[in-house]
């Protein structure tokens, strides 16, 4: 009785934040009140003496007005700039010409079914959950290329496609900081929270995978969690949500036709030697793909640089060749009109991103972002809290902050110099400040919509039940936000208890 009561007043709640969001305007309006807000605020609090020091010049900080003639002029002459530069419009959009091509010939629908055919339908959530995680290792490919795919497949298997976006938004960017591959952001992180620590201590040195063993671990986690919350909270709540009519270019569960077989081994074969043509070329020590210190996974390896084109010709390649197999392409203009139509459906993405651009820039300019991790941090600081609660308040903060500033890197750059000089003090290391941080920056990037590739699964959605919004997508990934934080931030204290290193040359305690 009491069960059936919590999840009906779990249902509820979520059915509540849904209705709210929804009310919300469109995204691209709110993005432009949230650009108003901002211009605004910045006005107002630019008055005031804060008395604290931006990390990142050593200067005192000041709130930039905004509405300031240099800021507006600033502003209007760098919007194009801010458009066109923004990152995730070109990692989405250059994904999605291959991927549309393959679409549009019938390579992914062809393979999907096939490979319905031998996986057991109740081991489609973890599996997804699991690609996606693994997708960090390939920088922004999750967005684009795991989430679409988790709803096609749980369409195609007759379950909600909604739940399959939430199962593969949970992998991708709420399980981030699990992962059992090194990614870049291993050493991006390591390097800035070296930085803080040697303000403590200029001699020390921390091992760029100082965390691998502990995100390795968490990726148990995440995926147990994420199967928990998918089948029994999500997918039953989705299931009475009705799909729109005449949904076009979805796969079935119809059985393979001889040409589709022969049309899809004949492209997987091309697939498998374009993977093979890139291993050979990035193999040699000497190889282009190697970034400076001989490293293919480094910031600034061209390998890491590379992954969406190298998504680009590994969908478009096997696309074309199963389209001139099946029959599906006949001359290059379906190739194009794929493309095009691809394009056709980003349409709504764009003018989304036009406003969100300007808003992050108005945003990054006028320093409210690093007022208030600093505010955020110091109040922390001043509670005096025991050491454990100390690594759950940072964890708290972190994710509060993520709601506002989503870059990991950038939000670290301007917590490490406070938190990891502050927790060496009360002994406890660089490594677990940075493994407590990682924990906070994962978990609530799945409810904000001020993260670039929010509206992006917004649109996924759409392609299913046209009146999505905002509300939606957050009442279905909120589930997974608090089970996380809670339950992985658990899983830190438990593991720093029983002393399982977090990583390479790591510890929890200083010195």
């Amino acid at each position: 009785m009491t069960n059936t009561t919590s999840q009906s007043f779990t249902q509820r709640s979520l059915a509540a934040v849904e209705r709210i969001g929804n009310k919300l305007p469109d995204p691209a309006v709110l993005f432009i009140a949230l650009l108003v807000a901002v211009w605004v605020l910045s006005w107002l609090l630019s008055y005031f003496d804060y008395g604290v020091a931006d990390p990142r010049t050593g200067e005192p900080l000041q709130i930039v007005n905004q509405l300031s003639g240099s800021s507006m002029t600033l502003f209007l002459a760098s919007m194009v700039k801010n458009f066109a530069h923004f990152h995730p419009i070109g990692v989405v959009l250059v994904a999605m010409l291959g991927i549309g091509v393959a679409e549009h010939t019938g390579f992914i629908n062809t393979g999907l079914r096939a490979m319905m055919s031998v996986t057991a339908r109740w081991l489609l959530t973890p599996m997804i959950i699991l690609v996606g995680i693994v997708s960090h290792t390939a920088a922004d490919a999750g967005y684009v290329l795991v989430i679409p795919l988790g709803g096609v497949i749980f369409y195609a298997a007759g379950r909600h496609p909604l739940a399959g976006i939430a199962a593969a938004f949970a992998g991708v960017s709420g399980g981030f900081s699990a992962n059992f591959i090194p990614s870049a952001i291993d050493p991006m992180l390591q390097g800035i929270s070296q930085s803080g620590a040697q303000i403590m201590d200029p001699a020390i040195t921390l091992n760029p995978l100082n965390n691998f063993f502990f995100t390795a671990s968490s990726c148990l986690v995440i995926v147990a969690l994420g199967w928990f919350i998918t089948d029994k909270v999500v997918e039953p709540r989705l299931n009475s949500t009705e799909l729109d009519d005449n949904l076009e270019d979805l796969p079935t569960m119809e059985p393979l036709q001889p040409h589709e077989r022969s049309a899809l081994r004949v492209a997987l074969l091309s697939m498998v030697a374009g993977i093979i043509a890139l291993v050979v070329s990035a193999s040699p020590a000497e190889s282009a793909w190697r970034g400076p210190t001989g490293s293919l996974t480094e910031l600034g390896a061209p390998l890491m640089g590379s992954i969406v084109p190298l998504i680009f010709v590994l969908f478009l390649l096997p696309g074309v060749v199963y389209g001139i197999r099946a029959g599906t392409v006949t001359s290059s203009r379906d190739v194009i009109e794929g493309m095009t139509k691809a394009m056709h459906s980003m349409a709504y993405y764009l003018v989304i991103m036009f406003f969100i651009a300007q808003f992050i820039f108005a945003f990054s300019q006028s320093n409210l972002g690093v007022l208030l991790a600093l505010e955020g941090a110091a109040a922390l600081k001043a509670l005096g809290l025991p050491a454990a609660l100390t690594i759950a308040g940072i964890v708290a903060l972190t994710g509060l902050l993520n709601l506002f500033v989503g870059s990991a890197s950038a939000k670290w750059a301007l917590l490490a110099p406070i938190f990891v000089p502050m927790l060496m003090e009360l002994g406890i290391s660089p490594d677990l400040t940075q493994a407590a941080y990682r924990v906070g920056d994962s978990t609530t990037n799945i409810i904000t919509p001020l993260m670039p590739y929010f509206p992006l699964v917004v649109v996924y959605c759409q392609r299913y039940i046209k009146t999505t919004g905002i509300g939606t997508v957050t009442a279905m990934m909120l589930p997974y936000s608090v089970t996380f934080i809670i339950c992985w931030t658990a899983f830190l204290l438990i593991y720093w208890q029983i002393g399982i290193p977090l990583g390479l040359q790591s510890s929890y305690s200083y010195p």
